[in-house]
């Protein structure tokens, strides 16, 4: 069993002890089967709440910025070790779209992860790529994967940060559409997610 090739490689002394290992495998296993990992929010479920600053350093809690408006919230892969194409397109088109957001009195919140080291510069460099922000769209930095852990996001490989998601949450932050990309593109584009808005 993998447990018993573990054990034997942290506790060598356990080798030879057959009843010790089993003792120490029946541990592990308990231990593994407690231990809960984080998952996307579900359809029909309550976002969970969080505060992330933006890359002026002014911080943003998620419930207060919904503030009983509908709300899109976009993961992106934000800085990876480079600017993502894809997300500067994206940004980009929630951008264009952000009147018809605010015509349907909804807010869009852009979370840009990555390793803490400049997160904020990179971010603030990637904002200087696109045109103003709208009132009602906002981008908040992730450098401790805070939120990307929360929401069960994180991408764990080399060159990557958070798997690009786009959750559409109601006036009471109930998720009433989700779209999670395992790969760069396959994005929800604006027109999209103003197709899944649940009226007012």
């Amino acid at each position: 069993m993998r447990q018993h090739f573990i054990i034997s490689s942290i506790f060598p002394a356990v080798r030879s002890n057959r009843w010790a290992r089993s003792v120490l495998s029946l541990l592990f296993a308990t231990l593994l089967s407690g231990m809960s990992f984080a998952q996307p929010p579900a359809i029909g479920t309550k976002a969970p709440d969080f505060t992330l600053s933006t890359p002026s350093g002014k911080a943003v809690t998620m419930s207060s910025e919904r503030e009983g408006k509908n709300l899109v919230l976009v993961v992106l892969r934000g800085y990876p070790g480079y600017d993502c194409p894809f997300c500067v397109q994206q940004v980009h088109d929630f951008i264009v779209h952000g009147s018809d957001f605010a015509a349907k009195g909804t807010r869009v919140l852009l979370v840009y992860p990555g390793p803490p080291a400049a997160l904020d510069q990179h971010a603030k460099a990637f904002l200087e790529k696109q045109a103003n922000l709208p009132d009602n769209v906002v981008l908040v930095v992730d450098p401790d994967y805070m939120m990307t852990n929360l929401y069960g996001l994180r991408w764990a490989a080399p060159h990557e940060t958070a798997y690009p998601s786009t959750f559409i949450l109601d006036m009471k932050g109930i998720v009433v559409f989700e779209k999670i990309s395992h790969g760069h593109g396959d994005r929800l584009s604006a027109q999209e997610s103003l197709e899944h808005l649940p009226k007012q």
